[in-house]
């Protein structure tokens, strides 16, 4: 079964076994769905203007929507959520027509469209955006006031969509080659967004503009708006690309807890660049940016609020106790720039392309640091956290990511594939690989499950359908026989047949199961290696 593969081995994907029961509506297509009239056009830049007003909790601005036409086509998506709307859309000077169908905008352009023709059109929209109910899960818009009375304001929207706060072409298979963010922060405090701070412009009423430009591919729901009474200070790293800069931003109050929390970030970037290759941002630089909710992975501009205390808000997620030798948010969202922001998922229903490896990061950094034993303990541990409910993998086109178990099932699966690849320099240079395969694209669970075959030399499909399209828990099951043993595979997918490594007797053994009974010679106890996520049952 797990035999050496040609160039070009072909993955099919099942359909999951266990899916998840939800009736889907109109609404959930045009968000999840390459519709036509997404489709005919190629997204190339945007340029967003933002003037946020604490006040009511509004928003007026501009987006400069650049595209090329890659086929025909006359009317374009863009997205923008209720209650916020569009208030006009021009292309060179004139006016066009629009018409709202819930989340989406179809609008018509008057000039025929050239295949392969640069082209643009500017938004102006206006509102009040959807509150942040419990960000970053469920995300929108934060309006807080710090203790001396200034504004203190964040957006955070993966899985809602960036469409909650700004007019876009809000699907994730299509990313803006570059951006351009432009902020009109209140009078006494600042903005922060992704990319290098290009210009400060101050205006007559006190407020200040500050321009932020992307050179790098971005995400929507990477892009960020980060307002508060910021202290900043920067720092240089001497990485595997050259020199990167970095930027810290803390609330004032804060600045002495976040100058020594932040020393974990160069710490940070030397593990997972040996892991992962060059950070793959060098060009917009790194920032992490103090917020008033948990943290997230905004591309190059990370979001913190983890208390300035290693954990997970003080806590192990693994309980081993490794899980507080470092801080969670930096660790864990600053992964995301690797998987997640350089490599993006097509579909959410792919969301563990994100989430599972920057899971197992948490364990390749303390690996890195505290040896691979320490590393081994902390994603072993997380496995309490699994609830093998749905299956990783949700329903495509229609915007549905699949079960939280993409993190710590995620990670174990992927320790485990490590333990069949048997060679840990191998391994590495699969997860390099993979960031230099996939440079700044979007891409689906079959084009990184059979890089990640073709690369080991193993026909792995049987084990991505098993931890990723289904919830059993594979067994090894085994009962004493005359001189050993038998041993087989029960609750897994048809054709699994993955090896796994054994203890009997004192002697590590091999086997090689399959769903019909075969024999292993030796005696004493028999029990499965923990560096496998499976189960094991003597009957």
């Amino acid at each position: 079964m797990f035999r050496l593969l040609s160039l070009f081995l072909v993955l099919l994907i099942t359909i999951p076994t266990f899916a998840q029961k939800r009736s889907f509506t109109r609404a959930d297509t045009l968000r999840g769905a390459i519709t036509a009239e997404r489709a005919w056009w190629d997204l190339t830049y945007y340029h967003l203007s933002v003037t946020p007003n604490p006040q009511d909790s509004t928003l007026q601005g501009s987006n400069l929507v650049g595209y090329t036409p890659v086929a025909a086509g006359q009317r374009m998506q863009i997205d923008l959520q209720e209650p916020m709307q569009i208030d006009q859309v021009t292309q060179h000077g004139k006016p066009l027509t629009f018409a709202r169908e819930g989340n989406a905008y179809w609008i018509t352009l008057e000039e025929k469209q050239q295949l392969g023709q640069p082209d643009s059109l500017l938004i102006r929209y206006s509102g009040r955006p959807r509150l942040a109910k419990n960000p970053p899960w469920d995300g929108g818009v934060q309006w807080k006031i710090d203790a001396n009375g200034l504004p203190y304001i964040a957006t955070s929207c993966q899985g809602l969509g960036a469409s909650v706060w700004w007019p876009c072409k809000d699907h994730m298979y299509d990313e803006a080659d570059s951006m351009r963010i432009s902020i009109r922060a209140p009078k006494g405090v600042s903005d922060v967004s992704n990319g290098q701070l290009e210009s400060t412009t101050t205006h007559t009423d006190g407020s200040r503009t500050f321009t932020w430009v992307v050179r790098n591919p971005i995400n929507n729901y990477g892009v960020n708006m980060n307002i508060a009474d910021y202290v900043s200070w920067e720092e240089v790293y001497d990485g595997e690309k050259g020199l990167l800069k970095l930027g810290y931003y803390a609330r004032r109050e804060d600045e002495e807890k976040a100058r020594k929390q932040y020393q974990q970030v160069p710490q940070m970037l030397k593990a997972f660049e040996h892991w992962f290759g060059p950070y793959p941002f060098y060009e917009d630089g790194y920032k992490i940016v103090q917020v008033p909710y948990l943290g997230m992975e905004h591309q190059s501009s990370v979001t913190y609020g983890n208390q300035f205390a290693n954990g997970y808000l003080g806590r192990d997620l693994s309980k081993t106790g490794w899980g507080l030798k470092w801080d969670f948010i930096i660790v864990h969202e600053s992964g995301h720039e690797w998987f997640a922001n350089n490599i993006t998922y097509r579909d959410a229903a792919d969301m563990w392309i994100h989430e599972s490896f920057t899971n197992y990061s948490e364990s390749l950094y303390t690996e890195y640091y505290y040896g691979k034993e320490a590393g081994a303990d902390y994603v072993i541990g997380t496995r309490a956290n699994i609830a093998n409910d749905i299956p990783i993998i949700g329903v495509y086109g229609v915007n549905q990511e699949g079960s939280k178990d993409m993190y710590y099932k995620g990670g174990n699966m992927l320790h485990t594939i490590r333990q069949l690849v048997a060679n840990d320099q191998k391994w590495r240079q699969i997860l390099r690989g993979l960031n230099q395969e996939f440079y700044h694209q979007t891409v689906t669970s079959a084009q990184i499950e059979n890089y990640v075959s073709q690369k080991s030399g193993m026909d792995l499909s049987k084990v991505f359908d098993q931890y990723l399209r289904d919830i059993r828990i594979p067994t090894l099951e085994y009962r004493p026989v005359r001189k050993g043993y038998e041993y087989r595979w029960t609750q897994a997918v048809d054709g699994f047949e993955m090896p796994i490594k054994i203890q009997l007797g004192g002697k590590t053994k091999s086997l090689r199961p399959t769903s019909y009974w075969k024999k292993v010679k030796g005696s004493g106890a028999l029990t499965v290696d923990r560096n496998y996520y499976v189960r094991s049952k003597e009957v």
